[in-house]
């Protein structure tokens, strides 16, 4: 089964609110967000033996590179709003001229 199939509903949601593009990265995000929230949860019972308030420091990579991905997910999410919004505001700026 593949995300397509998993994650049906939810994908047809949000690419009918957004768009196929940006409702596809918004589950994405969505996925990373709960992928980070499971790997948080287990950091707290796998701590570092150098400093307990830590996870261990290959949780710490992953988190990192989860946080990274949403970032990324995040500017492109934010690059598509900006592309799609100048459009329009070029053509209400020329109809006030």
């Amino acid at each position: 089964m593949t995300i397509f199939d998993e994650r049906r509903a939810e994908l047809e949601k949000f690419e009918f609110m957004m768009g196929v593009e940006r409702g596809r990265l918004a589950v994405a995000l969505d996925l990373l967000t709960d992928s980070l929230i499971l790997t948080g949860q287990h950091g707290v019972y796998c701590v570092s033996n150098r400093n307990p308030s830590q996870p261990r420091l290959d949780l710490q990579a992953v988190l990192a590179g989860i946080n990274g991905a949403k970032e990324l997910i995040q500017s492109v999410m934010a690059s598509l709003e900006a592309a799609r919004n100048k459009p329009a505001a070029a053509s209400s700026a020329a109809a006030e001229k």
